[in-house]
């Protein structure tokens, strides 16, 4: 009696992607990211060009937009600095630690991305003013912590934490213990492991965390217009004094002190970067 055979199925050659093929994938990707972020740059940069060397150079350049300059950029850099410390700190307890209120503590990390930036700029003054539950008792020490740079500095270090949390985090989670136990058991000390053995696997990821704080401080505005002060020349940072030009309708003036401020972001982020990825192929390597 003859059996019937079913035929075998055939092989498939290859996985197949649920999304569409490489041309048509990356076609779309790259039409999105230049009307999202390439165009306004580059309307941007052509706007400040036609307004002519001098006049670029008497807006960008005033004595009031270098002040501004420093004071942003500086504060932006030491609260990434602050956090960078602090933040690896906080991403440390979240990882190794188990207490309790620990996911109360990992939600409040991820406050400053959800709360509006008017509203933490009226709770922080709230908190460090003169008057404040923290500014009060510092006054009576000398130390006035609001409606000048230190208090451009707490907003910055403020709106910037969750960005060095939320990047060390998991580094920290993949890294587990087995190799701190290892380093132990040969006798290295807690400072050499951190230094010999931790610190090289997430300071990668630390530079990063550090670079994105420092772009958001740069062009943070409303959580800090309510802290600084906003005096030209002591407290005014550059994303107001362009607000400034525009409320007085200098649109060429706001044009300058935009694409400086783009341009020196754009620069020290891709030095960052560099650094970031020479960091990457060492440890390849």
């Amino acid at each position: 009696m003859a059996t019937a055979t079913l035929p075998m199925p055939r092989k498939r050659r290859g996985r197949h992607s649920p999304l569409p093929g490489l041309p048509l994938t990356l076609g779309i990707t790259i039409a999105w990211l230049t009307i999202l972020l390439l165009l306004p740059l580059v309307a941007l940069f052509i706007k400040s060009v036609t307004l002519g060397p001098a006049h670029f150079v008497d807006a960008a350049f005033s004595s009031r937009a270098i002040a501004s300059y420093e004071l942003s950029f500086g504060a932006a850099l030491g609260a990434a600095a602050i956090n960078a410390l602090f933040g690896l700190l906080v991403a440390w307890v979240l990882v190794r630690y188990r207490f309790p209120g620990r996911r109360l503590l990992s939600a409040l990390v991820d406050l400053p991305f959800a709360l509006p930036t008017a509203v933490a700029g009226i709770a922080l003054t709230a908190v460090y003013a003169n008057t404040g539950w923290v500014g009060k008792p510092a006054s009576a020490f000398g130390l006035s912590l609001a409606y000048n740079p230190v208090g451009v500095v707490i907003a910055l270090t403020f709106i910037g934490l969750p960005f060095v949390v939320r990047t060390v985090e998991p580094v920290l989670a993949d890294l587990g213990k087995g190799i701190e136990e290892a380093a132990a058991t040969l006798g290295a000390r807690r400072w050499t492991i951190f230094r010999r053995v931790i610190l090289p696997e997430i300071l990668p990821s630390l530079i990063t965390g550090f670079a994105l704080a420092f772009a958001r401080g740069v062009g943070e505005y409303g959580s800090v217009i309510f802290i600084a002060g906003n005096m030209p020349f002591k407290s005014e940072i550059a994303p107001l004094l362009i607000v400034t030009k525009l409320e007085e309708y200098d649109y060429a003036g706001a044009t300058a002190i935009a694409t400086v401020l783009l341009l020196a972001s754009l620069a020290l982020l891709l030095m960052i970067n560099a650094f970031q990825g020479r960091e990457l192929r060492r440890r390849s390597a």
